[in-house]
């Protein structure tokens, strides 16, 4: 099974708490395992961890991370690192390559990313050639490269759980899961 963790870098707590909190919601919900946390905000933690214990799975989140280190660790433990910007292979050019990785991490960026990033990264993909958000790039990765279908991704232990209907909501509370 493919293990995708994403690194989310320049985060600034004081702009982009929505915006952040979309990228792990996006990840979580095709596929990554995790996400780590560049920068020290613990309502993003409490915010995904809250979502992961009322919509269930596993996906967890590290706070205040070295984005060094952890790139450094999972390149150590066989993983490769995935950096998406404007910049970089096109994202089409790659996607087969990144489809074969077992283990990947994504790296998305807030502020301007540092230098090194590019340095550090297995891929620099370019998701699109015009400005975009974070989230759209994480979306359109993460579809590309999915195992089997992203959307129909079931998670273990939820308190909720929707069920698809035409029109309404149509939301059930899962008792003792």
């Amino acid at each position: 099974m493919k293990r995708i963790v994403l690194l989310r870098l320049g985060h600034r707590p004081e702009r982009d708490k929505r915006i952040t909190t979309h990228v792990g919601l996006t990840a979580r919900m095709l596929g990554a395992e995790g996400m780590l946390l560049a920068s020290d905000d613990s309502g993003i933690v409490q915010s995904l961890e809250d979502v992961v214990r009322r919509w269930g799975g596993n996906f967890y989140i590290k706070n205040n991370v070295s984005f060094k280190q952890e790139i450094r660790n999972w390149k150590e433990g066989g993983g490769k690192v995935c950096h998406l910007s404007m910049y970089g292979v096109n994202l089409p050019d790659l996607a087969d390559e990144l489809k074969k990785c077992d283990k990947l991490m994504i790296v998305v960026g807030a502020e301007k990313v540092p230098p090194e990033i590019y340095q550090l990264a297995d891929w620099n993909v370019a998701v699109g050639s015009q400005p975009h958000s974070e989230v759209a790039a994480v979306a359109i990765t993460m579809d590309r490269i999915a195992e089997g279908e992203p959307l129909e991704k079931e998670f273990p232990g939820a308190e909720l759980t929707i069920v698809p209907a035409e029109r309404g909501k149509h939301v059930i509370e899962n008792a003792g899961e």
